[in-house]
């Protein structure tokens, strides 16, 4: 017995030894840092943002975190960083782009793929571009509609039988709300000089209790709780052909405003040189092919396969979609914004 307690414990001391002695390892590298690049007002659900920064994430290792920011939001915080800047880029509507250059918060940076974007489509000293463009619209939930007739104009929606039925998103805050309002304005007769029809749709419009969310509303169009929503085509053809939802796209028969959104470098941006990679991956082909297959119009023309092309309305609907002076449409967003939550909200 004796000899076995001695032997545990000679062996006992021996391992305590070697431990000892033992040179101490290095503990394993830590994993370097993956690059990020932040991206004010990329939501996943808008767009096809989801697909777009995985496609950056896979080709040129940039993490850019999703943002839930609209337009609006996105300007704002902006603003509020302006000392110390947070964000790197920025995708926006493209007068919250043109207000963004006047108020100082961009950085002109042209990707070389630039040089093929349309003048007007691009600030000249490289403030911003845009990278893809939609045709507002109905987007409408048929299953919803509970047996009622899809809309199939402006006018429609102010109609008892909609009644709770119609949303959109706020205009005082989100570009697409604005933009929506720009396009029932000029097509019920008004300019940008004269918002009146628009401030009257709506004031008539609020009757009918409309539904009025201030971020993007995709998923409450596909469950049913908001049957129809001002929206872009590519949100409907998005529902229709890639979540297999019984969704519709009118172009209302009054007419309706086909607009761009755009990137912008930000001033100050803390990682400039992974944020510029990301700006020229959006004009790339790969990444205009995002787009494209996500049913937005990529900016560069030729980046549309025929058979995405293929799924959208017939060209004589879209006739019926015009474009506006946007530098102008920026310089009255705030015009209207003041005069619509005074006289509608």
């Amino acid at each position: 017995m004796l000899r076995r307690l001695a032997t545990g414990f000679l062996r006992s001391l021996t391992m305590l030894a070697l431990t000892m002695l033992a040179p101490t390892l290095p503990a394993p590298a830590a994993r370097a840092a993956e690059p990020a690049v932040i991206c004010y007002n990329c939501p996943p659900e808008w767009a096809d943002w989801a697909s777009e920064i995985k496609a950056i994430r896979d080709r040129l290792g940039i993490a850019v975190p999703f943002d839930n920011k609209n337009s609006g939001q996105a300007m704002a915080q902006l603003l509020a960083e302006r000392a110390s800047p947070v964000a790197d880029v920025a995708y926006l509507g493209v007068s919250f782009g043109i207000s963004a250059r006047k108020e100082g918060v961009t950085a002109p940076y042209r990707p070389a793929a630039a040089a093929g974007i349309p003048d007007g489509l691009k600030d000249p000293d490289g403030h911003w571009f845009a990278i893809h463009s939609g045709t507002l619209g109905l987007m409408v939930n048929v299953e919803a509609l509970g047996g009622r007739p899809v809309p199939q104009s402006w006018a429609d929606l102010l109609k008892p039988e909609y009644k709770g039925m119609v949303g959109y998103l706020d205009p005082t805050s989100a570009f697409v709300g604005y933009a929506s309002a720009v396009a029932i304005n000029q097509a019920l007769g008004g300019s940008l000089d004269d918002f009146g029809p628009a401030i009257d749709f709506f004031r008539r419009l609020s009757a009918n209790d409309p539904i009025v969310p201030k971020q993007t509303a995709y998923a409450r169009v596909l469950s049913g709780e908001i049957p129809i929503l001002l929206d872009y085509d590519f949100s409907a053809y998005r529902a229709k052909y890639k979540d297999g939802a019984n969704v519709a796209f009118v172009i209302p028969k009054e007419g309706t405003l086909s607009v761009p959104y755009v990137m912008a470098l930000v001033k100050g941006a803390p990682h400039e040189a992974d944020a510029r990679k990301v700006l020229d991956f959006t004009l790339s082909d790969e990444g205009q092919a995002v787009w494209a297959r996500a049913f937005l119009r990529p900016v560069r023309a030729a980046a549309m396969p025929a058979d995405v092309a293929g799924k959208f309305l017939p060209a004589a609907d879209y006739a019926r979609a015009r474009t506006v002076d946007f530098a102008h449409m920026s310089d009255v967003q705030k015009t209207f914004a003041d005069r619509y939550q005074a006289e509608v909200h």
